[in-house]
């Protein structure tokens, strides 16, 4: 794993862009089980939790279970667009990217928790653009640490329900695409949506 700070920031910047574009909280999202208010929820419950392992501090959420929590109430897009910014200054320092790092009650790799992060901007700022049938814009770059991680951790990542199973995606297709179908998602979104 590598230190990929620098794509944070534009991969949070487009996460905001797409969020704060969806016309409706009620509308489905190509993530399973998930509208734009469960995905937001999502979101604001997971941010405090990544941002504390980046600095390395510890976090205990008032609210035991992401489902129990209510977080997407008025005056929510300030609070993802402070949250994400939180998150990029957390995993903005090398440091932020070597040894391990706790979260919750697991001790991982400082690198794959910052590469969580951008898989959350990247795969969630999909999901949600889906949502209102626009496109992400995802610079090659950050696809392709993605589709790294999702490869890497897939296998764990569908054992615990975080991803589908696998997408099959052309070789010859973008690597934005191919990070989707890596994550069971299918970048043929007509397919799913509508």
């Amino acid at each position: 794993m590598s230190d990929h700070s620098a794509l944070l920031g534009p991969a949070a910047a487009e996460l905001l862009r797409v969020a704060t574009a969806v016309p409706s909280l009620d509308a489905r999202t190509a993530c399973a089980g998930y509208d734009v208010r469960g995905l937001l929820n999502h979101l604001l419950y997971w941010g405090p939790w990544l941002t504390a392992a980046g600095r390395r501090e510890p976090y205990a959420a008032s609210v035991a279970e992401e489902a129990d929590a209510a977080l997407v109430q008025d005056g929510w897009p300030t609070l993802l667009a402070k949250q994400t910014d939180e998150l990029v200054a957390a995993f903005a320092p090398p440091e932020a990217w070597t040894g391990t790092v706790t979260l919750g009650s697991a001790e991982l790799p400082a690198a794959v928790v910052g590469d969580m992060v951008l898989g959350e901007f990247v795969l969630h700022g999909w999901d949600l653009a889906w949502a209102s049938g626009s496109t992400l814009s995802c610079s090659d770059a950050a696809a392709a640490a993605v589709l790294a991680s999702a490869t890497a951790m897939g296998v764990q990542a569908r054992s615990m329900g975080v991803y589908g199973e696998v997408v099959q995606v052309p070789e010859t297709a973008s690597l934005l695409d191919r990070a989707l179908g890596a994550s069971g998602r299918d970048p043929s979104s007509d397919a799913v949506q509508r």
